[in-house]
Protein backbone atom coordinates (compact mmCIF):
# COMPACT_ATOMS: atom_id res chain seq x y z
CA UNK A 1 0.00 0.00 0.00
CA UNK A 2 1.34 3.38 -0.91
CA UNK A 3 0.54 5.54 2.20
CA UNK A 4 -0.24 9.65 1.01
CA UNK A 5 1.36 11.85 3.05
CA UNK A 6 -0.51 15.06 3.35
CA UNK A 7 0.81 18.56 5.09
CA UNK A 8 -1.36 21.05 6.99
CA UNK A 9 -0.84 23.94 9.03
CA UNK A 10 -2.86 23.91 11.73
CA UNK A 11 -2.84 27.58 12.34
CA UNK A 12 -4.61 28.42 9.11
CA UNK A 13 -8.18 28.79 8.85
CA UNK A 14 -9.44 24.81 8.08
CA UNK A 15 -13.08 26.23 8.52
CA UNK A 16 -13.35 27.55 4.66
CA UNK A 17 -12.17 24.19 3.43
CA UNK A 18 -8.57 22.54 2.96
CA UNK A 19 -7.68 20.40 -0.25
CA UNK A 20 -5.53 18.10 1.99
CA UNK A 21 -8.22 17.69 4.69
CA UNK A 22 -10.50 17.15 2.11
CA UNK A 23 -8.88 14.22 0.22
CA UNK A 24 -8.04 12.19 3.93
CA UNK A 25 -12.08 12.76 4.87
CA UNK A 26 -13.03 11.19 1.39
CA UNK A 27 -10.44 8.02 2.24
CA UNK A 28 -12.22 8.12 5.82
CA UNK A 29 -15.33 8.03 4.37
CA UNK A 30 -14.63 4.91 2.35
CA UNK A 31 -13.26 3.35 4.80
CA UNK A 32 -9.74 3.58 5.26
CA UNK A 33 -7.69 4.53 7.80
CA UNK A 34 -6.14 7.69 7.81
CA UNK A 35 -3.55 8.95 11.16
CA UNK A 36 -4.27 12.97 12.24
CA UNK A 37 -2.59 14.65 15.00
CA UNK A 38 -4.66 15.92 18.14
CA UNK A 39 -3.49 17.52 20.77
CA UNK A 40 -2.03 14.57 23.02
CA UNK A 41 -1.07 11.95 20.21
CA UNK A 42 -1.26 10.84 16.31
CA UNK A 43 -4.57 9.12 16.15
CA UNK A 44 -4.78 6.23 13.35
CA UNK A 45 -8.76 6.78 12.36
CA UNK A 46 -11.49 4.79 10.52
CA UNK A 47 -14.96 5.17 10.63
CA UNK A 48 -16.33 4.03 13.88
CA UNK A 49 -19.24 2.66 12.15
CA UNK A 50 -17.77 0.35 10.09
CA UNK A 51 -16.29 -3.36 10.38
CA UNK A 52 -14.51 -3.29 7.45
CA UNK A 53 -12.95 0.35 8.84
CA UNK A 54 -12.19 -0.43 11.70
CA UNK A 55 -10.60 -3.93 11.34
CA UNK A 56 -8.22 -2.20 8.99
CA UNK A 57 -7.31 -0.37 12.17
CA UNK A 58 -6.33 -3.27 14.02
CA UNK A 59 -4.33 -4.60 11.23
CA UNK A 60 -1.87 -2.27 10.45
CA UNK A 61 -1.70 -1.78 14.38
CA UNK A 62 -1.12 -5.34 15.25
CA UNK A 63 -3.85 -4.53 17.91
CA UNK A 64 -5.59 -7.15 20.15
CA UNK A 65 -9.30 -7.35 19.05
CA UNK A 66 -10.39 -7.28 22.88
CA UNK A 67 -8.87 -3.50 23.36
CA UNK A 68 -11.55 -1.14 22.96
CA UNK A 69 -11.08 1.96 20.92
CA UNK A 70 -11.86 5.84 21.49
CA UNK A 71 -14.02 7.07 19.35
CA UNK A 72 -14.04 11.33 18.28
CA UNK A 73 -16.15 13.33 17.44
CA UNK A 74 -16.49 16.78 16.25
CA UNK A 75 -19.43 18.11 18.56
CA UNK A 76 -21.18 17.73 21.92
CA UNK A 77 -24.51 16.71 19.15
CA UNK A 78 -22.45 13.70 17.16
CA UNK A 79 -21.51 12.39 21.12
CA UNK A 80 -24.91 12.00 21.66
CA UNK A 81 -25.92 10.40 18.78
CA UNK A 82 -24.00 7.46 20.34
CA UNK A 83 -24.86 6.86 24.23
CA UNK A 84 -28.06 5.72 25.54
CA UNK A 85 -27.91 7.91 29.12
CA UNK A 86 -25.15 10.55 30.58
CA UNK A 87 -25.29 11.38 34.05
CA UNK A 88 -25.85 15.11 35.19
CA UNK A 89 -21.68 15.05 36.04
CA UNK A 90 -20.75 13.41 32.67
CA UNK A 91 -22.40 16.62 30.99
CA UNK A 92 -20.63 19.04 33.20
CA UNK A 93 -17.41 17.94 32.90
CA UNK A 94 -18.23 17.15 29.08
CA UNK A 95 -18.56 20.85 29.10
CA UNK A 96 -15.72 22.04 31.01
CA UNK A 97 -12.85 19.97 29.21
CA UNK A 98 -14.32 19.56 25.76
CA UNK A 99 -12.35 19.77 23.65
CA UNK A 100 -9.50 18.69 25.45
CA UNK A 101 -7.68 15.06 26.63
CA UNK A 102 -11.08 14.06 28.67
CA UNK A 103 -12.20 10.45 27.51
CA UNK A 104 -15.59 9.26 28.83
CA UNK A 105 -17.04 5.89 28.95
CA UNK A 106 -21.22 5.83 28.87
CA UNK A 107 -23.44 3.04 27.88
CA UNK A 108 -23.67 3.20 23.87
CA UNK A 109 -26.66 3.39 21.99
CA UNK A 110 -27.18 0.13 20.00
CA UNK A 111 -26.81 -0.31 16.26
CA UNK A 112 -24.70 3.08 15.56
CA UNK A 113 -20.88 1.57 16.36
CA UNK A 114 -19.37 -1.51 15.28
CA UNK A 115 -19.07 -3.94 17.84
CA UNK A 116 -15.33 -4.03 17.24
CA UNK A 117 -14.45 -0.31 18.61
CA UNK A 118 -16.12 -1.41 21.92
CA UNK A 119 -14.66 -4.69 22.08
CA UNK A 120 -18.10 -6.32 22.76
CA UNK A 121 -19.04 -3.91 25.79
CA UNK A 122 -21.86 -2.36 26.09
CA UNK A 123 -20.44 0.76 27.06
CA UNK A 124 -18.22 3.42 24.33
CA UNK A 125 -15.31 5.48 25.32
CA UNK A 126 -15.95 9.03 23.45
CA UNK A 127 -13.93 12.32 23.58
CA UNK A 128 -13.73 15.41 21.66
CA UNK A 129 -9.60 16.85 20.68
CA UNK A 130 -8.85 19.96 21.13
CA UNK A 131 -6.53 20.16 17.76
CA UNK A 132 -7.98 22.14 14.55
CA UNK A 133 -6.81 19.39 12.05
CA UNK A 134 -8.38 16.91 13.76
CA UNK A 135 -11.82 18.62 14.30
CA UNK A 136 -11.94 19.34 11.17
CA UNK A 137 -11.37 16.17 9.72
CA UNK A 138 -13.69 14.79 11.46
CA UNK A 139 -16.60 17.31 10.63
CA UNK A 140 -15.33 16.93 7.20
CA UNK A 141 -15.77 13.10 7.17
CA UNK A 142 -19.41 13.17 8.59
CA UNK A 143 -18.67 10.05 10.77
CA UNK A 144 -17.42 9.74 14.25
CA UNK A 145 -13.99 8.68 13.97
CA UNK A 146 -12.30 5.22 15.99
CA UNK A 147 -8.66 6.39 16.90
CA UNK A 148 -5.85 4.89 18.88
CA UNK A 149 -2.66 5.79 18.68
CA UNK A 150 -0.85 5.99 15.62
CA UNK A 151 1.57 3.22 16.09
CA UNK A 152 2.98 -0.48 16.13
CA UNK A 153 1.03 -2.13 19.20
CA UNK A 154 3.15 -1.88 22.39
CA UNK A 155 5.62 0.58 21.02
CA UNK A 156 5.71 4.20 22.04
CA UNK A 157 3.05 6.37 20.93
CA UNK A 158 3.91 9.26 18.02
CA UNK A 159 4.02 13.04 18.79
CA UNK A 160 5.22 13.92 15.24
CA UNK A 161 4.18 12.53 12.14
CA UNK A 162 7.93 10.98 11.49
CA UNK A 163 6.89 8.49 14.16
CA UNK A 164 3.82 7.60 12.47
CA UNK A 165 5.71 7.22 9.19
CA UNK A 166 8.40 4.94 11.22
CA UNK A 167 5.60 2.36 11.89
CA UNK A 168 2.89 2.50 9.83
CA UNK A 169 4.22 3.93 6.56
CA UNK A 170 3.20 1.54 3.98
CA UNK A 171 0.49 0.04 6.09
CA UNK A 172 -2.41 2.41 6.67
CA UNK A 173 -3.65 4.55 3.99
CA UNK A 174 -2.73 8.17 4.67
CA UNK A 175 -0.53 10.35 7.25
CA UNK A 176 -1.81 14.00 7.92
CA UNK A 177 1.23 16.24 8.79
CA UNK A 178 0.43 18.82 11.21
CA UNK A 179 3.44 19.27 13.10
CA UNK A 180 4.19 17.84 16.76
CA UNK A 181 1.77 17.52 19.35
CA UNK A 182 1.45 19.36 22.54
CA UNK A 183 0.51 17.17 25.67
CA UNK A 184 2.48 14.40 24.57
CA UNK A 185 0.34 11.98 26.96
CA UNK A 186 -3.02 10.15 26.10
CA UNK A 187 -6.42 11.28 27.07
CA UNK A 188 -7.83 10.72 31.11
CA UNK A 189 -10.22 7.89 30.69
CA UNK A 190 -13.13 8.26 32.91
CA UNK A 191 -15.84 5.85 33.44
CA UNK A 192 -18.98 7.40 33.91
CA UNK A 193 -21.42 4.84 34.17
CA UNK A 194 -21.00 4.92 37.86
CA UNK A 195 -22.32 7.43 40.82
CA UNK A 196 -18.94 8.03 41.37
CA UNK A 197 -16.39 8.57 38.37
CA UNK A 198 -13.58 6.44 37.94
CA UNK A 199 -10.44 6.93 36.08
CA UNK A 200 -9.21 4.11 34.25
CA UNK A 201 -6.58 5.60 32.70
CA UNK A 202 -4.80 8.53 34.04
CA UNK A 203 -3.54 11.35 31.56
CA UNK A 204 -4.05 15.28 30.35
CA UNK A 205 -6.85 16.04 32.26
CA UNK A 206 -5.89 15.41 36.25
CA UNK A 207 -8.11 14.17 39.12
CA UNK A 208 -7.27 17.55 41.02
CA UNK A 209 -8.71 19.22 38.13
CA UNK A 210 -12.52 16.65 37.56
CA UNK A 211 -13.17 16.66 41.54
CA UNK A 212 -12.48 20.91 41.65
CA UNK A 213 -15.95 20.93 38.85
CA UNK A 214 -17.67 17.43 39.86
CA UNK A 215 -15.90 16.54 43.46
CA UNK A 216 -14.72 12.92 44.14
CA UNK A 217 -12.91 11.12 41.73
CA UNK A 218 -11.96 6.98 42.23
CA UNK A 219 -8.67 6.08 40.34
CA UNK A 220 -8.78 2.36 39.45
CA UNK A 221 -7.09 0.03 41.67
CA UNK A 222 -6.93 -2.52 39.37
CA UNK A 223 -5.23 -0.96 36.10
CA UNK A 224 -2.20 -3.58 36.60
CA UNK A 225 -4.41 -6.14 36.62
CA UNK A 226 -3.93 -8.03 33.07
CA UNK A 227 -6.55 -10.92 33.75
CA UNK A 228 -9.67 -8.68 33.35
CA UNK A 229 -11.08 -7.52 30.08
CA UNK A 230 -10.11 -4.08 29.41
CA UNK A 231 -13.04 -0.89 30.06
CA UNK A 232 -10.70 1.27 28.84
CA UNK A 233 -7.73 1.75 26.02
CA UNK A 234 -4.49 1.44 27.41
CA UNK A 235 -5.51 -0.89 30.21
CA UNK A 236 -4.30 -4.08 28.82
CA UNK A 237 -0.97 -5.40 27.51
CA UNK A 238 2.31 -3.71 27.35
CA UNK A 239 2.55 -0.58 26.26
CA UNK A 240 4.53 2.20 24.86
CA UNK A 241 7.85 -0.20 25.21
CA UNK A 242 11.69 1.18 23.37
CA UNK A 243 13.21 -1.46 22.12
CA UNK A 244 15.71 -2.27 25.17
CA UNK A 245 14.21 -3.48 28.63
CA UNK A 246 12.57 -0.58 30.55
CA UNK A 247 13.04 -0.85 34.42
CA UNK A 248 11.65 1.61 36.73
CA UNK A 249 14.52 2.64 39.53
CA UNK A 250 12.44 4.07 42.87
CA UNK A 251 14.69 5.77 44.68
CA UNK A 252 18.20 8.45 45.07
CA UNK A 253 19.61 8.81 41.99
CA UNK A 254 23.39 7.49 43.18
CA UNK A 255 21.06 4.15 43.39
CA UNK A 256 20.38 4.49 39.90
CA UNK A 257 23.97 4.95 39.02
CA UNK A 258 24.82 2.02 40.99
CA UNK A 259 22.47 -0.23 39.25
CA UNK A 260 23.68 1.10 35.75
CA UNK A 261 27.97 0.86 37.06
CA UNK A 262 27.03 -2.62 37.93
CA UNK A 263 25.33 -3.74 34.69
CA UNK A 264 28.35 -1.89 32.75
CA UNK A 265 30.81 -3.75 34.51
CA UNK A 266 29.02 -6.87 33.14
CA UNK A 267 29.59 -6.19 29.83
CA UNK A 268 26.08 -4.48 29.22
CA UNK A 269 25.20 -0.92 27.74
CA UNK A 270 23.40 1.19 29.85
CA UNK A 271 20.30 3.72 28.68
CA UNK A 272 18.85 6.06 31.24
CA UNK A 273 15.81 8.63 31.40
CA UNK A 274 16.50 11.43 33.73
CA UNK A 275 15.54 15.24 33.41
CA UNK A 276 17.32 18.67 32.34
CA UNK A 277 18.18 19.11 35.90
CA UNK A 278 20.36 15.74 36.53
CA UNK A 279 21.46 14.57 33.11
CA UNK A 280 25.16 15.45 33.85
CA UNK A 281 24.93 13.86 37.08
CA UNK A 282 24.57 9.92 35.09
CA UNK A 283 26.98 8.13 33.18
CA UNK A 284 26.15 5.55 30.86
CA UNK A 285 26.28 4.64 27.55
CA UNK A 286 23.03 7.10 26.60
CA UNK A 287 21.49 9.54 29.13
CA UNK A 288 18.30 11.39 28.07
CA UNK A 289 16.63 14.12 29.78
CA UNK A 290 12.60 13.80 29.21
CA UNK A 291 11.87 17.43 30.20
CA UNK A 292 12.07 19.25 33.83
CA UNK A 293 11.14 18.16 37.02
CA UNK A 294 10.30 21.19 38.09
CA UNK A 295 7.16 20.92 35.11
CA UNK A 296 5.97 17.44 34.71
CA UNK A 297 3.62 18.57 31.67
CA UNK A 298 6.95 18.76 29.99
CA UNK A 299 8.11 15.31 31.11
CA UNK A 300 4.63 14.08 29.57
CA UNK A 301 5.32 15.99 26.39
CA UNK A 302 8.77 14.68 26.13
CA UNK A 303 7.94 11.22 27.02
CA UNK A 304 7.27 9.16 23.82
CA UNK A 305 10.08 10.83 21.86
CA UNK A 306 12.56 9.95 24.42
CA UNK A 307 11.29 6.03 24.46
CA UNK A 308 11.35 6.45 20.34
CA UNK A 309 15.31 8.10 20.95
CA UNK A 310 16.51 5.27 22.65
CA UNK A 311 15.87 3.04 20.20
CA UNK A 312 18.19 4.86 17.67
CA UNK A 313 20.83 3.63 20.05
CA UNK A 314 20.61 -0.27 18.76
CA UNK A 315 23.48 -1.38 20.95
CA UNK A 316 21.72 -0.99 24.31
CA UNK A 317 20.59 -3.64 26.56
CA UNK A 318 18.73 -2.21 29.06
CA UNK A 319 16.92 0.99 30.42
CA UNK A 320 17.04 2.77 33.35
CA UNK A 321 14.67 5.22 34.37
CA UNK A 322 13.86 7.48 37.09
CA UNK A 323 10.49 7.55 38.85
CA UNK A 324 8.03 10.51 38.91
CA UNK A 325 6.15 12.06 41.81
CA UNK A 326 2.53 10.67 41.38
CA UNK A 327 0.70 14.27 41.84
CA UNK A 328 -1.19 16.07 38.95
CA UNK A 329 0.10 14.95 35.68
CA UNK A 330 2.63 13.17 37.33
CA UNK A 331 0.02 9.99 37.55
CA UNK A 332 -0.31 9.99 33.78
CA UNK A 333 3.54 9.92 33.40
CA UNK A 334 3.91 7.31 35.26
CA UNK A 335 1.49 4.98 34.79
CA UNK A 336 3.08 5.13 30.60
CA UNK A 337 5.96 4.45 32.26
CA UNK A 338 5.19 1.35 34.25
CA UNK A 339 3.28 -0.04 30.98
CA UNK A 340 6.60 0.49 28.91
CA UNK A 341 8.73 -0.90 31.29
CA UNK A 342 5.94 -3.84 31.87
CA UNK A 343 6.10 -3.28 35.67
CA UNK A 344 9.58 -4.07 36.11
CA UNK A 345 10.61 -1.95 39.43
CA UNK A 346 13.84 -1.63 41.62
CA UNK A 347 13.13 0.24 44.89
CA UNK A 348 15.86 1.37 47.06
Amino acid sequence: MDTIHWTVDKDNDLSKGYPQIAQAAALLAQNETVAFPTETVYGLGANAGSDEAVKKIYEAKGRPGDNPLIVHVADHNQALELVSDIPAYAMKIMSMFWPGALTVILPQKEGKLSSLVTAGLSTVAIRMPDHPIALALIKEAGVPIAAPSANLSGKPSPTEAAHVAMDLDGRIAGIVDGGATGVGVESTVLDCTKSIPVILRPGGVTQEQLEAVIGPVHVDQALSDETQAPKSPGMKYTHYAPNAPLTVVKGTRDFLQKLADEARSEGKKVGILTTSEYKEEFRAEEVLACGSILQLETVASSLYGVLRQFNQNAELDLIYSEAFPEKGVGQAIMNRLMKAAGHRVIEE
